[in-house]
Order: C-alpha cells, then structure tokens, then sequence
C-alpha cells in the first residue's frame, strides 16, 4: 500500500464525514463541509501528482482513484440538493455522465484498452469541485452574490460535464461497434 493510495482511500474515508456533517445540525456545517472537502479534493491532486512522479502506479489506483473523485462530487452535490444549493436535474446530469463513462471504461477494459481521462473530463471535475466550493462557502456565509455565482459554476460544470460525456462517447465509439 503505497502513499498516493494510501491517500485514496483517506478521500473515501473523508465522503462519510462530509456526508454526516452536511446532513447533522452543528453550528458551521457549511464551512467544515467545505474544509472536508477541500481536503478531499487536494488528495486526489496530490496521489496523481506522486503516483506519476514516483512511478508508483498501480491497478488498485487506478481504479479507486476515479472511483473516488466520482464518489466525492456525486456524495456533495447529492447532499447539497436537500439545501437547494444545486438542482436535483444538474446532479442526474452529472451522475448520468459518470455512469456513462465508468461502463466505457469498462468495456473498454475487458478489451485490454485503457481510456484516458480527456482534457474535458479534468476540466469537468475542476469546475465541478469549484463550484461546490463556493456554494458552501455561500450556504455558510448567506452572500447571495456568492451563492448566485456558485449556481453559474455549477451550470459551467454541468455544461462541461455534457460535452465531456459527448466526448468519451465520440472518441470511443469504436467501443461499441466491436464489442460482442
């Protein structure tokens, strides 16, 4: 178990958390939620960045790395519905893309192919983890500049997320001619 899966799974470890403050009544949730999160979100630049740095990938990162990523953003806008942060239709949007993709990349993988992330895949989560950012910080904070900034990141990343699920689905769509 090397460090940058080690790291990994302190992200999966962290979705629980972030889960049970966002849904418990604590004075500061917003702003610990986003803490949690923010921490969360540094691992997955911080395993990628060492694992690559130091040839330290393996099958098990790989795979639950992703996974990971997915299970973060998915578990906070999930959450962040209940307060109306975000729209139910942008998080099926989002979820809808992830599945997509994940059973590409599986097909994929049963063929012996690996699927790279794309350059919209990375711009999609980036915005993604953005957007949640400030949507806390605005639910903490009550700024409604803030939070109607948020809204527009978050429909930035919803529109990304479409393109980049396009995306995968063109470039790949070999994928779906060949498979049995």
């Amino acid at each position: 178990m090397n460090l940058p899966n080690k790291l990994t799974l302190f992200r999966i470890f962290l979705i629980p958390v972030f889960i049970i403050i966002m849904m418990i009544n604590i004075p500061n949730k917003f702003i610990i939620a986003c803490m949690i999160f923010i921490i969360a979100s540094v691992t997955d630049a911080m395993d990628g960045h060492i694992a690559r740095k130091y040839n330290l990938i393996t099958d098990f990162g790989k795979f639950m790395d992703p996974l990971a990523d997915k299970l973060l953003v998915i578990s906070a806008l999930t959450t962040m519905i209940e307060f109306d942060l975000v729209a139910a239709w942008m998080v099926i949007i989002i979820v809808a893309r992830e599945l997509t993709v994940s059973i590409l990349r599986a097909i994929a993988a049963a063929d012996g192919k690996v699927i790279a992330a794309s350059s919209g895949g990375k711009l999609k989560t980036i915005s993604q983890m953005i957007a949640i950012v400030v949507l806390l910080l605005a639910a903490q904070t009550g700024n409604m500049l803030l939070l109607d900034t948020g809204k527009i990141i978050i429909l930035i990343a919803t529109l990304l997320t479409l393109y980049s699920g396009w995306e995968y689905i063109y470039i790949n769509r070999n994928l779906f001619m060949e498979s049995k």
